[in-house]
């Protein structure tokens, strides 16, 4: 049996801090979270329309730094995970041919 389903789905789901992988760059473009943490990360720097840059994580993969405005900021995933960003660039890995 073959199911086809014809919807509007957005091309791209928004996506958020956990989506972007080390070197990746992306533009802040919300903070879904209570109104105090909220305040706490933009005093921080992470306010919307900020580029923000994926960074190392701990082993494990949590918590994740994350680099916005010149500073370093260690997120934990389940806060990383309501920052929502768009325009995502993929990281370009400098590697060189041997010779």
């Amino acid at each position: 049996m073959q199911l086809s389903v014809n919807c509007d789905f957005p091309e791209k789901l928004p996506a958020s801090l956990v989506d972007l992988r080390q070197g990746d760059v992306a533009i802040l473009d919300g903070i879904d979270l209570p109104t105090e943490d909220a305040r706490r990360l933009m005093e921080l720097g992470f306010l919307p329309g900020m580029q923000i840059t994926a960074g190392r994580s701990a082993p494990g993969g949590d918590p994740r730094v994350f680099q916005v405005d010149g500073s370093e900021i260690a997120l934990r995933r389940e806060t990383a995970r309501r920052l929502k960003v768009r325009g995502k660039k993929t990281a370009k890995l400098d590697v060189k041919p041997r010779v």
